[in-house]
């Protein structure tokens, strides 16, 4: 798919983003899109009706009156997205579907992934947070400081259009760690990769600690639907590896078990640490999948 394809499938998404705002703002979001948060803004005077344990002992003791400390609360959040770039996310999709204008999948993990960040980063924009950004493939390649405005999303997505592997691997592990030097204060944190990195797990549990997360893995077709049809050659894009093999019944089984194995870990790390867990195929319809998927986290934390 081209950029220009590309661009005519990202531009309904603003209009697209009032609906799934509208989700974002529930559940177990809420306290991050509703601003709960609170920061310091000054002091005043003790009166009769005030709570003692707001009292400021320190400035009490300079002036030598009680003090108490007022805050505001803080509605503007953040939400970062971390999109994976590296080459295992650039393969074809084997979309089951042809490409074209009646067509919403993806033509490669990469595009999908692009598709998800550009609607969340939308609902951002409509729901009035920040958005900040990190595009990683073995390094982090690209920050985006936590920012509002049509004009840092569309920086976002040109970025994202123009993204190419700079190195082989998947840093993972980096770009978390990355994601918690960079947020100060509890933010709304979208994780967008196929996952296909391994000694992530103690980035993610700390990150998930301060902060709330949403992984969503990005799948293709092809990992349950494989061709039958003559010979084949598979290559590995991070190594460069390749087999060549003829379509037999053990290897299209042993596809299908490891890629179901891997699927598994992946939601079992997920679920350990608390982390809401998507699996978006590039044949799904990206809008689609998101509002249903944000929709049945709110319905299933309002039951």
């Amino acid at each position: 798919m081209d950029r220009s394809e590309l661009l005519r499938k990202i531009a309904p998404f603003p209009l697209l983003a009032r609906g799934l705002a509208s989700d974002l703002l529930s559940g177990n979001y809420r306290s991050i899109f509703k601003g709960q948060g609170i920061e310091f803004d000054e002091v005043r005077r003790y009166e009769a009706e005030d709570d003692a344990r707001s009292i400021d002992w320190n400035v009490s003791a300079r002036f030598g009156v009680p003090y108490i400390k007022m805050y505001r609360e803080e509605r503007e959040m953040t939400v970062c997205i971390i999109l994976d770039t590296s080459a295992s996310m650039h393969t074809s999709a084997f979309s089951t579907g042809p490409d074209d204008s009646s067509n919403n999948t993806a033509s490669t993990l990469y595009e999908q992934g692009l598709l998800a960040a550009a609607l969340i980063a939308f609902s951002a924009e409509r729901s009035g947070q920040r958005l900040s950004a990190i595009y990683f493939d073995k390094k982090i390649q690209r920050v985006f400081p936590p920012r509002k405005g049509r004009q840092h999303i569309m920086s976002f997505i040109s970025a994202g259009l123009e993204n190419r592997p700079l190195e082989k691997g998947t840093g993972l592990g980096l770009a978390l760690e990355g994601a918690g030097r960079l947020l100060k204060r509890r933010s709304l944190i979208v994780i967008i990769s196929d996952f296909l990195s391994i000694g992530f797990e103690h980035e993610i549990g700390e990150l998930s600690r301060r902060h709330d997360v949403i992984a969503i893995r990005i799948s293709s077709p092809m990992e349950k639907e494989f061709s039958k049809e003559g010979f084949f050659t598979l290559e590995d894009p991070e190594t460069g590896v390749t087999v060549f093999s003829p379509p037999f019944a053990g290897f299209f089984s042993g596809w299908r078990l490891w890629n179901e194995e891997r699927r598994n870990l992946c939601e079992t790390i997920m679920r350990r640490e608390a982390i809401a867990f998507l699996n978006l195929s590039t044949a799904d319809d990206t809008a689609q999948a998101l509002a249903g998927f944000f929709k049945r986290t709110r319905d299933r934390r309002e039951a």
